[in-house]
Parts: structure tokens; C-alpha cells; sequence
């Protein structure tokens, strides 16, 4: 059994909060990431009446050896009443800033993104003053469908770049890093308003100095926010943690970011994706576009 080091442990979150957010997930029959992935932050996020939806779930379509996430190579049919189900959470929620994600969904032509953006206004319907965030997959490529999604006018658009080049074949072997580079150069490109946003989990075998690389990269694509974190093995089945990278090592990726440019570092051990997402507000105050 791998022991954590003390800078790891969470705080016991305060159920009750807890079991009316997932009262009200389960009266709408949506998925989150929080729960299907596994996330660490769980109580604290739901505690905070926040969390990350997943739609065109829970099933993917790409079995990622670090994700807890099922895969099925064929899922379900898209459900027409999620969007809607899905708004009338954020209504219930009173969400000032709400995070969308997805499984793959290869099979779709469009990897899923007419669904983004029926989701997106659906909530403007109901919630016009919530801000949205949404954390795509790379689509195959397919930079018609990412238009798509950016013609609807999220505020922000994230996609996750995961590890280092040098690992993806053993991390994220249906992936591209280039790809997944171009999309974000494609995003600044089609909508220069929207605040593109990526990550990378590490503790999987990565170098210092192909981190710090990644991170130029981004800026390099001018990518404006990044979160780093620590990888956690899900099951026994899933890739085993190579280390525990140490909340002093965070803290120098974070002041090396922000000399890189970034307008925002979200990078300690518990940050995911989607942690503190509402941040986003007070940056956009700040960088107004």
C-alpha cells in the first residue's frame, strides 16, 4: 500500500453539504467528474456547492491508463434532456461559475461538441450571469467542431495537454501533444476573447526540465491559465505514481509560469483541472478582453 506524505490528506468534508449536492445530481440524473474520476477535492468542491458536470457520460471512448473514468468503445446514445437537466442544476446550485467536461466520444462526428454547445444555452437560458467553463476533448482533430463550440462563447475553454511528450505513448496513448497544442493555438486564433486554459498531472516519470518545457510550450500557444498537480493512482490496475512531488517544487513551477506570462498558476499537489475554477471570475476581472 503507497503512503501518502501528510501534504496529500484532505480535510473530512462536511457531509451533509456533500449529500444535498449529490441529492440534487442524482434527482437530475447528471454525472461529474468529481465522482467518475475519482477526484481528491471532492468534499471540499461539494462542500463549496460547486463541481464539474460530465456530459456524454459516464462511459469514453478511450481507455487512458491513469483515468478511473469506464470506457466503452460504444456508448450510449446522446440524451437530448441532458442540456436541459444540466441548467436547471446550475439554477438549483446557484452556480456563479460552472465547469463542463466530457468523456471522449470518438464515435460522434463531431466528438460531441454540438452537445457543448447546447449545453451552454441552456444555461445561459435560465443563468445568464454564470460564467462557463468548458473542458473539451481534442476532438480527432477536428477543428470545424472546435469552432463550433467557440461560436457559442464560453468564457473559458480548457483542454489538457496531461504529461510530457516524451510519456504519452505509455499516459495518453490515444492522444497527440502537437494536436493538442494546435487546438490551443487554434482557440487564441478563432475566439482571442475567450481565456484558453490547459493542464498537466506529474508524478508519472517526468523531468523538471520537460515540465518547465511543456509550460513554454504553452505560452508559446498563448495559453493563458495552468494547473498543475499531483497524479494519484486510482486502482491497482491504473499506472502506479512514480513520485511525490513536493509542495516546494510546485511552488517553483507557479513562479516560473508567471515569468513565462501566464495569467494565472493554479500548481500544488490536490490542484485538478477544474479546482478553484472560480478564480476565473476575478481574472476576468483583472484582464478584462
Amino acid at each position: 500500500m503507497v503512503v501518502k506524505p501528510e501534504w496529500l490528506r484532505v480535510k473530512a468534508p462536511q457531509w451533509q453539504r456533500v449529500g444535498n449536492i449529490k441529492e440534487t445530481l442524482r434527482d437530475l440524473a447528471l454525472n461529474t467528474v468529481c465522482e467518475e474520476a475519482s477526484c481528491p477535492n471532492i468534499g471540499e468542491c461539494f462542500n463549496a456547492g460547486t463541481a464539474t458536470f460530465l456530459i456524454m457520460g459516464p462511459a469514453c471512448t478511450r481507455a487512458c491508463p491513469y483515468c478511473d473514468i469506464d470506457f466503452e468503445k460504444k456508448p450510449k446514445a446522446l440524451d437530448s434532456t441532458e442540456p436541459t437537466r444540466l441548467a436547471e442544476a446550475v439554477q438549483r446550485m446557484g452556480l456563479n461559475h460552472v465547469v463542463i467536461t466530457s468523456v471522449n466520444r470518438d464515435d460522434l462526428p463531431d466528438g460531441g461538441a454540438s452537445q457543448f454547445v447546447q449545453c451552454i444555452e441552456a444555461i445561459r437560458l435560465v443563468s445568464p450571469d454564470t460564467t462557463i467553463e468548458v473542458l473539451i476533448p481534442d476532438l480527432c482533430g477536428n477543428w470545424d467542431a472546435l469552432e463550433t463550440i467557440l461560436q457559442a462563447k464560453p468564457e473559458v475553454l480548457n483542454h489538457n495537454t496531461e504529461t510530457v511528450p516524451r510519456l504519452y505513448r505509455k499516459v495518453r496513448p490515444q492522444g497527440d501533444y502537437q494536436r493538442s497544442l494546435e487546438l490551443l493555438l487554434r482557440t487564441r486564433n478563432l475566439a482571442p476573447s475567450v481565456y484558453s486554459k490547459s493542464g498537466i498531472m506529474v508524478g508519472l516519470g517526468e523531468t523538471d526540465a520537460e515540465v518547465r518545457q511543456v509550460m513554454t510550450d504553452l505560452r508559446q500557444v498563448d495559453c493563458d491559465i495552468l494547473t498543475i498537480g499531483q497524479y494519484l493512482q486510482p486502482t491497482q490496475k491504473h499506472l502506479k505514481i512514480s513520485e511525490f512531488i513536493t509542495p516546494k517544487q510546485f511552488d517553483s513551477w507557479k513562479e516560473y509560469g508567471e515569468s513565462l506570462g501566464f495569467l494565472q498558476v493554479v500548481s500544488s499537489p490536490l490542484t485538478r483541472s477544474s479546482y478553484h475554477a472560480e478564480q476565473v471570475r476575478e481574472l476576468m476581472q483583472r484582464y478584462p478582453r
